[in-house]
């Protein structure tokens, strides 16, 4: 790859994705012993290109800008980067392409998103434009909706369908749907059992309202009770409260699936990072889908992302937004019966799981040294739970999955 390609008179230097990385350091190493855009460089080319394939994440449109610009500005070659647009499975790729003048000026850029063309006459002089990044809610915004629309084109699925609990997940969810795909094409089921409040059902109707989406109500009332009565016959002389907590989310999933079945919609899992990190969720139930498109968005980013959305369109109604979290699989609970504050669970989330920050290190930093031992070993411990998730959208710098695989049978 480090030939020069005569293009019209003009000695081009080709190169691919991780070329320009090769003098970041990752780790306290760099990616490369050798630069390749130095050798092209070197071998007297007019124009370095750049044909890349680069994820989303947040905040890394202005480490590749940063790139483009000290590339073009250390060999004193003007660079051309272009990025790939489109979702692919778990991966959103968002564009936004840029040049770079031999200064190291960026001069321009493409659209976020979405395809793009636009054109830079580097004999002409150009106004360096300002490195800044989108706010994290709008980048976020523009992946899941370009992930969902991609996945949902590529796999042939023209509508989704959403158990809608009147909780913030399945209410973002709907949301995040309604904007991708259009509200014509989204399915919204509340799946009531004995412990949903009439507070839930009325807010799951208040999102289906605002976002103007097709909702109805089934009760799972008669299934529970004929699922009580076969655990009573397995149960002996041990608690099954947890097992008919779990069933409930079973029986809505597979509610969900034969909807799926009998009109060919895809099933949106609503669940979010914090749960899936420390196993608050079911087995073949709230965790079943086709696509998990919160996955990747721990609990705080979800109201965040929630509020943003909001200021565009009132698609959240404040009910929703203000009541305590809660799966509503017995009376009187709440997710913070078992789990910290989501503002302190998702700080230690990111040092562990992103950060690869260790036990001591999480705790140096101000955290309680026993809440850190247990959120730790919950994500070590749920494992195989998330190894049997459906793909999710990636939107951080770690993501669950193909980005981030530990064995589930680790222990000596």
């Amino acid at each position: 790859m480090h030939d020069v390609h005569n293009f019209k008179g003009l000695n081009v230097g080709l190169s691919l994705c991780e070329d320009l990385w090769s003098q970041h350091e990752f780790g306290d190493r760099k990616l490369y012993i050798q630069d390749p855009l130095a050798i092209l460089a070197q071998n007297g080319v007019q124009v370095l290109l750049n044909l890349s394939a680069s994820p989303f994440a947040i905040g890394k449109d202005l480490i590749r800008k940063q790139l483009v610009g000290n590339a073009a500005r250390k060999f004193s070659i003007p660079l051309f980067y272009s990025n790939m647009v489109g979702g692919n499975d778990e991966l959103v790729f968002d564009g936004r392409s840029s040049v770079a003048d031999n200064q190291g000026n960026i001069i321009a850029e493409g659209k976020a998103f979405q395809e793009d063309l636009f054109l830079v006459d580097l004999d002409k002089t150009s106004k360096a434009l300002k490195l800044e990044n989108m706010e994290d809610e709008e980048d976020v915004l523009g992946a899941l909706v370009l992930g969902l629309r991609d996945y949902m084109r590529k796999c042939s699925f023209k509508k989704v369908v959403v158990g809608l609990s009147g909780g913030i997940d399945s209410a973002l969810v709907v949301a995040i749907a309604s904007i991708a795909v259009g509200p014509e094409n989204v399915m919204a089921i509340t799946l009531s059992s004995p412990y949903t409040s009439k507070q839930s059902i009325e807010d799951a109707y208040k999102v289906a309202e605002n976002c103007k989406i097709s909702v109805q109500t089934i009760s799972i009332n008669d299934a529970f009770h004929a699922y009580q009565d076969v655990i009573q016959t397995i149960k002996e002389d041990k608690s099954a409260e947890l097992a008919l907590e779990n069933i409930q989310a079973r029986i809505r999933d597979n509610i969900l699936m034969a909807y799926s079945n009998i009109n060919g919609a895809l099933v949106l899992s609503t669940g979010n990072k914090s749960e899936l990190s420390v196993g608050y969720c079911t087995l073949y139930g709230d965790m079943a889908g086709g696509l998990a498109i919160i996955s990747d968005l721990p609990k705080t980013m979800v109201y965040r992302l929630s509020n943003y959305i909001n200021k565009k369109k009132k698609f959240i109604p404040d009910s929703v937004i203000n009541k305590a979290p809660t799966a509503e699989l017995k009376p009187n609970q709440t997710d913070q019966d078992v789990l910290p504050p989501y503002e302190i669970l998702d700080e230690i989330l990111k040092e562990y799981v992103e950060n690869h920050t260790s036990f001591e290190t999480i705790v140096a930093k101000g955290f309680d040294g026993s809440v850190v031992k247990d959120v730790l070993r919950r994500v070590n411990l749920n494992e195989y739970k998330r190894r049997q998730s459906p793909p999710g959208l990636k939107v951080t710098s770690k993501a669950f999955g193909s980005g981030r695989r530990f064995p589930i049978a680790w222990k000596g």
